[in-house]
C-alpha cells in the first residue's frame, strides 16, 4: 500500500496573497484625519494589515497534484479555474 501525504494548501498555488488595498486606503485616511486634527505623527501607532486578498489557481494545483480543501476555496477572494 502506497502512503500519500495529507492534502494541504501550498503557497505556490496562490497567485496573489497581499493586503487588501481598499481596506488599507481607508485605514490610511483615518491616519490623515488624525494628523490634520493635530495628532503628533510620532505618537500614532503602527498598524499592520488586517485583511488580505487570496487568489488560488486551481489549474496549477491540479497540475501539481495538490488537493485544495473546500474550506480554503470557500475563503478565497478569487479562484482561477
Amino acid at each position: 500500500m502506497q502512503r500519500t501525504s495529507p492534502a494541504r494548501p501550498s503557497p505556490w498555488l496562490c497567485k496573489n496573497a497581499r493586503p487588501d488595498l481598499p481596506d488599507s486606503n481607508r485605514r490610511a485616511a483615518s491616519y490623515v484625519d488624525r494628523i490634520l486634527r493635530g495628532a503628533k505623527v510620532a505618537e500614532l501607532p503602527v498598524q499592520q494589515p488586517v485583511k488580505y486578498e487570496l487568489t488560488i489557481n486551481i489549474k496549477t494545483a491540479k497540475a501539481l497534484g495538490v488537493i485544495i480543501p473546500p474550506g480554503v476555496l470557500a475563503i478565497a477572494d478569487e479562484v482561477i479555474e
